[in-house]
């Protein structure tokens, strides 16, 4: 099987590889070997290559910078989507399309089913929205899977920045009023290949099982951290709301996705801490 993947630096990127199954070929792309501003590469690009599974890991994620970036975010969230899962249509393979917890209001007292009602706050929840309806308009039998929160052991994401933080001052202030579901990326990566060898189609959520604040999330980075010799000493870990901590886009507020439709076809899901675990394993190795 010849498997085509854009975003093959970023975080899922690498976790993709990190697991492709043993029979497939796998062709990573990242942003320097495709622009997917350019809508002719794309189409020449997957035609080249005619892959038998396209999956688009890649994604402009910089939720606040995209409040003042809306064109540089729908190009790679809205546009591109779309542009890819027509190429993979008229090169006959399977499309998987990530997406995010973002592209709802987080209002909901309960977790957010595939078909529940979106509503985005800012520019990149609407852009990775745009980019849904542009895969669905695109192809028919596409998978799309929202995820949130996602981490790995590299790169920049909460974890690392926490680590940091803890290391360099003598507390750190986090938000505990946005309640979500920290997602490993390996985690996220074996749960798209299990979709694919299932054939899976239509809109699905993968996180990590469980649920937690962002300041729950900081109290385990620290606690398993220590445990681990990661950190050499422990700090206060200040619980702060959203008005407390500004930011240029607003954020769901609970955000937590229903995942038992996925979970029927994949088997359920470790909790995130177990993965969290892991994933600091895989730092002090």
């Amino acid at each position: 099987m010849k498997v085509l993947i854009t975003g093959a630096t970023g975080q899922l990127g690498r976790a993709l590889a990190a697991c492709v199954p043993a029979d497939a070929e796998l062709v990573a792309l990242s942003r320097n070997d495709l622009d997917l501003g350019d809508a002719g590469a794309i189409a020449a690009t997957v035609a080249h290559h005619a892959p038998e599974l396209l999956i688009n890991a890649a994604a402009y994620t910089q939720v606040d910078k995209a409040e003042s970036e809306p064109l540089a975010a729908h190009a790679i969230n809205g546009v591109a989507p779309g542009l890819l899962a027509t190429a993979a249509r008229l090169a006959g393979a399977r499309f998987i399309h990530v997406s995010t917890d973002f592209v709802f209001a987080g209002n909901s007292p309960t977790a957010y089913q595939p078909d529940s009602p979106v509503a985005p706050l800012g520019v990149y929840g609407e852009s990775k929205w745009v980019g849904e309806q542009a895969v669905r308009s695109a192809s028919s039998d596409a998978l799309i899977v929202r995820t949130a929160w996602v981490y790995d052991a590299m790169g920049a994401n909460f974890v690392r920045t926490m680590l940091r933080l803890m290391r360099e001052r003598d507390e750190v202030r986090v938000v505990a009023d946005q309640i979500g579901t920290p997602t490993h990326a390996a985690s996220l990566a074996r749960a798209l290949w299990a979709l694919d060898a299932a054939k899976a189609t239509g809109t699905l959520h993968w996180t990590d099982a469980g649920v937690a604040s962002w300041y729950d999330f900081a109290e385990a980075i620290q606690d398993e951290a220590l445990a681990l010799g990661l950190l050499k000493r422990r700090i206060p870990v200040v619980p702060i709301s959203t008005s407390d901590y500004p930011t240029p886009a607003r954020r769901p507020a609970m955000s937590v996705l229903d995942k038992r439709a996925t979970w029927a076809i994949t088997g359920p899901a470790q909790h995130w801490r177990q993965e969290l675990r892991a994933a600091l394993q895989q730092m002090q190795q």
